[in-house]
């Protein structure tokens, strides 16, 4: 039965379970359950999984390594949903302790799936807003790769930390102002337009673009940041018409 078909009781029940058994198999370096576990169709299920995975390592400093000794060997399945869950679990380990996952981080970003690829991009983004140091200088070695998916794969996956410290990525989004390639450049529009409508933001966003050179690109930014505030009116800081009136008095492009 799917993890949301059960009441609130029965998932709570799951849940335990499910923590249970996979704390004995770490302290086992027993697989079967997590196997189960983190191959099942059921999203939900494979999240409490990696949840679970997190959690016993956050709070068992004896079990680090056999933890990581098990994703590794997880991360050879020919499962594309285990190598997935497995990197989700690696980036709730980065959110405290990136070092140890950094290498698993990498493969996955050259994953044949997209699914596990997608999965790094979701880990850069919960890493990025608790444990930004490391993070972002993992994700600034693939900035200018040769392969363009992998440079939209890491700006899509530093946006998390933009929207709350748009400081902190925006150098990096501007060395992509020239970028020729248009999934790169879409995905670099989109994320400037997903900062800028967060509180204290949109200031910290004209501002900066203000030193970027492309001004067809900026024109582009502008115009997102602009249909955005309308997009997510109820969850925009400013509305679109104040949105419209700070770009015009602080002009980007003259």
């Amino acid at each position: 039965m799917p993890f949301y078909d059960l009441n609130k009781q029965e998932r709570n029940k799951l849940v335990e379970k499910i923590n249970k058994e996979i704390f004995l198999e770490i302290k086992t370096s027993s697989l079967q359950n997590i196997l189960h576990y983190f191959s099942d169709e059921d999203t939900y299920i494979r999240k409490t999984a990696y949840l679970a995975i997190g959690k016993i390592y956050k709070a068992n400093n004896n079990l680090h390594q056999p933890i990581l000794n098990l994703l590794v060997t997880l991360f050879n399945s020919d499962n594309e949903k285990v190598r997935q869950t497995t990197i989700n679990a690696a980036g709730e380990i980065g959110i405290v302790d990136f070092a140890p996952i950094e290498t698993l981080m990498e493969k996955g970003l050259f994953d044949v799936h997209h699914s596990v690829r997608n999965a790094v991009i979701g880990s850069i983004k919960k890493m990025g807003e608790k444990n930004p140091a490391p993070t972002l200088a993992f994700a600034h070695r693939f900035l200018h790769h040769t392969n363009f998916e992998i440079r939209r794969e890491i700006c899509h996956g530093i946006e998390l930390r933009g929207r709350t410290h748009p400081q902190d990525i925006l150098p990096m989004l501007k060395e992509l102002q020239h970028d020729k390639k248009p999934r790169v450049r879409n995905t670099l529009i989109h994320v400037l337009g997903q900062i800028a409508y967060k509180k204290g933001c949109l200031a910290t966003v004209i501002k900066d673009l203000k030193t970027w050179d492309n001004k067809e690109l900026v024109q582009e930014a502008l115009a997102e940041i602009i249909d955005v505030h309308q997009r997510y009116a109820n969850f925009s800081f400013y509305t679109q018409t104040q949105a419209i009136a700070y770009i015009e008095k602080n002009s980007v492009v003259k």
